[in-house]
C-alpha cells in the first residue's frame, strides 16, 4: 500500500515537472481573460482577448487574493519628466516596453504567506507518511518550504493578522512562494522585474507618483513615514491607483527579481528594450531591489523610481545559525518588507519557468540543503494542484 502510494506520488511529480509546468501556459479556463468585451468595470483588450480583474483562492483555503490587468505598453524606466528629487543611484533612464499581466492588487497577506509557512510541517509529515518520497535526483526540482521562525516575535513585532502584509521573508523565500502557488493553481505566478513594478506603480503616468508630482496628497494613498506611526498597516485601507493597485507607495517595501546595481543598465541606454532584457538578475546575495518605500520611509523613497537596496549586515546579522537563514531575516528594517504578486499574460517557456523561482547563485543553492539537510530547518516537498487532498488524507 505505502509502496503503491508512493509510486503515485512520484507519478504525478513527475507530470508536473515534465508536463505539469507547460500546461500552465495552457490552463482552461485562463483567470482573468474573456472572449466579450465587458460591458462594466476595468479591462485591457490584447490579441488573447479582454483581460479582467479575478479573485483567485488558495486550494483547500478559503484565502482569496485579487489580481488586476495592467496594459501593456512604453515608458521611461528610472524617472518621471523631471530630475528633480532624482537619486544618482536609479541609474540611466531607459525606454522599455512591457508585456500586459495581471498585478496583486493587495501585497501578500500574513492569512496568504502564513498558509504557505504551514508547508514546512506538512511536508515533513507526508515524508514520514511515505506519501512521497525526497531522492537526491528530485531535490533540485522541489519547493522548499521555510524553516519554522527562529524568533516568532520578531517578525511578528507589529503585527500578524490575516489582513496584514506579511514581512521579513527573503528574496528567495519570496520567490518560492510564487513557485509554490504556482504549482498548486497551475498558473505561473511569480515576482515583478524592477522595471514591470515601477511600470505599474506608474499607473500610465509620467510624475514621480501615479496622482501627480505634489507630494502633500500622499497621505491619501500610503502609509508613509509622516502618518504610520512607526508601523505598517492593514491592507487596502488608503486610496488605490487608477489601475486598481492599494499600497503601491508605502505600507512594506516589495520585492523585485533584480540585483541592485548603479552600472548594470548603461549599456541599454538609448534603446528601446523589452522589460525582461532591463532585469539585473542576481550574481550575488546582496544587494537586490525592493521598490515602493514602506511605512518607515519618506515620501522622496515611495516615489515610482526611488529604490532600496537589501543588506546582509543590516537584516540578519543576529541569526544565531550558520548558515544564516535563506528564508528570513533578524533584523528591524526587514519589518518594513514584504511582496507582492505579478502573473503574465504571456507564459514562459517551462525551461524559463524555474528562473524566476529558484535559487539564483551557489552560495544560495548551497545554503538551502545545507540548513536542510544538514540541520533540519525547512523543508522541501513536491507540490501539484491535489496536495491540498493528501494533506487531508495524513490527518491535518
Amino acid at each position: 500500500m505505502l509502496v503503491t502510494r508512493w509510486l503515485a506520488a512520484c507519478v504525478s511529480f513527475s507530470l508536473t515537472i515534465a508536463a505539469g509546468l507547460s500546461s500552465l501556459a495552457a490552463a482552461d479556463p485562463v483567470p482573468g481573460l474573456v472572449a466579450a468585451e465587458p460591458t462594466t468595470g476595468r479591462f485591457v483588450k490584447t490579441d488573447a482577448g479582454y483581460m479582467v480583474p479575478y479573485t483567485a483562492t488558495i486550494p483547500g483555503t478559503e484565502i482569496k487574493f485579487e489580481m488586476q490587468p495592467i496594459p501593456g505598453g512604453k515608458f521611461k524606466f528610472g524617472s518621471p519628466d523631471s530630475e528633480a528629487g532624482r537619486d544618482a543611484s536609479e541609474g540611466p533612464v531607459l525606454e522599455v516596453e512591457v508585456a500586459p499581466f495581471w498585478m496583486a492588487s493587495r501585497e501578500v497577506s500574513w492569512a496568504e504567506y502564513k498558509h504557505y509557512m504551514r508547508m514546512h510541517d506538512m511536508f515533513k509529515k507526508l515524508v514520514l507518511n511515505e506519501t512521497f518520497k525526497i531522492t537526491d535526483d528530485l531535490k533540485p526540482n522541489l519547493v522548499t518550504a521555510p524553516s519554522n521562525l527562529y524568533d516568532p516575535t520578531f517578525t511578528f513585532k507589529l503585527g500578524a493578522e490575516p489582513d496584514q502584509p506579511a514581512v521579513t521573508m527573503s528574496q528567495f523565500a519570496a520567490k518560492q512562494y510564487t513557485r509554490w502557488l504556482s504549482e498548486l493553481t497551475g498558473q505561473f505566478y511569480r515576482l515583478p522585474s524592477e522595471a514591470e513594478w515601477e511600470y505599474a506603480a506608474r499607473d500610465g503616468k509620467t510624475t514621480k507618483y501615479f496622482f501627480g508630482d505634489d507630494e502633500s496628497k500622499l497621505g491619501d494613498y500610503a502609509w508613509y513615514y509622516e502618518n504610520s506611526s512607526e508601523t505598517f498597516h492593514k491592507l487596502g485601507t488608503k486610496k488605490p491607483s487608477e489601475w486598481g493597485l492599494y499600497d503601491i507607495y508605502g505600507n512594506v517595501g516589495e520585492w523585485t527579481l533584480d540585483e541592485f546595481t548603479e552600472t548594470g543598465r548603461e549599456k541599454l541606454a538609448g534603446k528601446v528594450i523589452a522589460s525582461q532584457d532591463a532585469i539585473v538578475w542576481p550574481t550575488k546575495l546582496f544587494p537586490r531591489v525592493i521598490k515602493g518605500g514602506s511605512w518607515d520611509e519618506d515620501a522622496a523613497q515611495c516615489r515610482a523610481a526611488a529604490r532600496r537596496k537589501s543588506d546582509d549586515d543590516s537584516w540578519r546579522s543576529t541569526d544565531p545559525n550558520f548558515p544564516q537563514s535563506p528564508w528570513w531575516f533578524t533584523e528591524a528594517a526587514a519589518l518594513s518588507v514584504g511582496m507582492r504578486l505579478m502573473r503574465p499574460l504571456t507564459v514562459p517557456a517551462q525551461a524559463e519557468q524555474r528562473k524566476f523561482w529558484d535559487a539564483d547563485i551557489k552560495q544560495l543553492q548551497e545554503d538551502v540543503a545545507y540548513r536542510i539537510d544538514e540541520e533540519g530547518r525547512g523543508a522541501r516537498g513536491i507540490v501539484t494542484p491535489d496536495l491540498p487532498e493528501q494533506i487531508k488524507k495524513i490527518g491535518q
